[in-house]
């Protein structure tokens, strides 16, 4: 792990972001291993999916998801894709529709950052969430890790906070992995920042990059 947070070929945009992102307790977390088939589920700028790609290593693979709806709402989406796939030899980009969504199967880990959320934007069909947690669940192998960070909603908040703040109900995920078949194996209080009130959207100035953020991991039985 620390061979691939020092990876040169890292963008000093992405280092610069990792005292507030600890992404090497986060992957340790996740149990990433040299060899191992991930996924990188909505890979964003693909800030993880760098780290993933070394973690990894030329024994191992990455599967960097990017949903054609996102990719469609903003170019540059699909630009990061190409950008890092082009980059990294063990990294295949997918880019379906979330709908359409078909990771490969005999994956170890599927991990997603702050994007959980995401699957219950107004636009998108209200069981977007069940599908993909059912595809994520097909596509694990047994004893395969399903980790989840995101942005903390306060408790008992309504699902259409998603479209709002861009956060979610801890409570809310939960629920909805374990209905998948998933077992919840408990938390880490990594990304947790005790001054977010939770009433603010993450994109808001006083807020950004300083919200409190939940990690959770399930495991497929």
């Amino acid at each position: 792990m620390t061979a691939a947070l020092a990876d040169a070929a890292r963008p000093a945009t992405d280092t610069a972001r990792d005292a507030a992102r600890h992404p090497g307790e986060l992957l340790a977390y996740a149990e990433v291993k040299p060899g191992q088939k991930v996924a990188d589920l909505i890979m964003g700028g693909g800030y993880f999916t760098r780290i993933l790609s070394a973690a990894v290593g030329q024994n191992g693979h990455v599967y960097a998801y990017q949903p054609d709806e996102f990719i469609k709402f903003q170019a540059s989406y699909g630009e990061n894709l190409k950008k890092v796939a082009g980059a990294y030899k063990n990294v295949t980009p997918l880019d379906a529709s979330l709908g359409a969504l078909d990771l490969p199967d005999g994956l170890d880990l599927v991990f997603t950052v702050q994007n959980y959320h995401d699957l219950h934007l107004t636009p998108f069909p209200k069981d977007t969430a069940q599908k993909v947690n059912a595809e994520v669940f097909k596509s694990l192998k047994k004893g395969g890790v399903y980790l989840i960070a995101d942005h903390a909603a306060v408790a008992g908040a309504p699902l259409d906070v998603a479209q709002t703040l861009h956060r979610i109900d801890p409570a809310n995920v939960r629920k909805e992995v374990e209905a998948a078949g998933f077992k919840y194996e408990g938390e880490i209080p990594l990304l947790k920042d005790a001054a977010d009130d939770h009433t603010k959207s993450v994109f808001d100035p006083a807020i950004r990059g300083k919200t409190d953020q939940f990690v959770m991991k399930f495991r497929k039985p």
